[in-house]
């Protein structure tokens, strides 16, 4: 009869209520607090006086506690509570441990690799003049067509000769800014070029270095991380002769 009875009181509460109750019962599990670990705790506290009771004790949680067993023995030390300035300290301390620790295992890897992509000084050559020859092929493109441009400018300077104190022609106006235009492209080119090639020539230098060291048996990672190759100033293009 008591089960009839509490079956038609689940009835009556009605589907909605139901499911609100059984959500909330995680929630109050959640809600009960921490327990703590049972034991003898002691401290010394601010004047110098040994306490102890079976729970955390509060005067004392700004100093070590020790977590005894029943019989004497230490299961744990427990560590100050610390501060909001003192846990944002350690938080920050364990940042720059942790970045270190990528650092470190970065260069490992990368040292690693290298070793692996240049087991001799001839590898690491060959890669360094493949590197080299594709820019040099761009600073050679660059230098055939300024001599082409200068070849091409002066016709039009011969010409624009012939208007001196008089007006120019537009189009033989619009035909000399071009060209200018043109030359002062291929001179930025060409000195971006220039400048990269040294950019490369300086990598391949940090590498060798760091493999000649390698190579003699230094355990990879031991050099630290390797160094990004300082920027290169870009030589400053020669203006156009008009």
């Amino acid at each position: 009869m008591a089960s009839d009875l509490a079956a038609r009181v689940t009835q009556g509460l009605g589907p909605a209520l139901l499911a609100c109750m059984a959500a909330a019962l995680p929630w109050a599990a959640l809600a009960q607090p921490t327990k703590p670990a049972s034991g003898i705790y002691t401290c010394i506290d601010s004047q110098g006086r040994r306490l102890t009771a079976d729970r955390p004790i509060a005067e004392c949680s700004h100093r070590e506690q020790q977590l005894l067993n029943r019989d004497g023995s230490l299961r744990a030390v427990l560590p100050p509570t610390m501060t909001a300035e003192e846990r944002a300290l350690q938080e920050a301390r364990d940042r720059a441990a942790a970045e270190a620790r990528a650092a470190q295992a970065d260069a490992v890897r990368r040292d690693r690799n290298l070793v692996a992509r240049f087991p001799d000084e001839a590898a690491h050559n060959r890669a360094r003049e493949a590197s080299a020859d594709t820019v040099r092929l761009a600073m050679k493109a660059s230098e055939i067509r300024l001599r082409e441009l200068e070849r091409e400018r002066k016709p039009l300077k011969d010409e624009a000769e012939f208007y001196q104190g008089r007006t120019m022609p537009a189009k033989l106006k619009a035909a000399l800014e071009a060209n200018e235009t043109s030359m002062e492209a291929q001179r930025s080119a060409g000195a971006n070029q220039e400048a990269e090639l040294v950019r490369i020539n300086k990598i391949y230098d940090n590498e060798l270095e760091r493999l000649r060291r390698l190579w003699s048996g230094l355990q990879p990672g031991s050099l630290g991380p390797i160094a990004a190759p300082a920027a290169v100033a870009r030589p400053a293009a020669k203006p156009v002769s008009r």
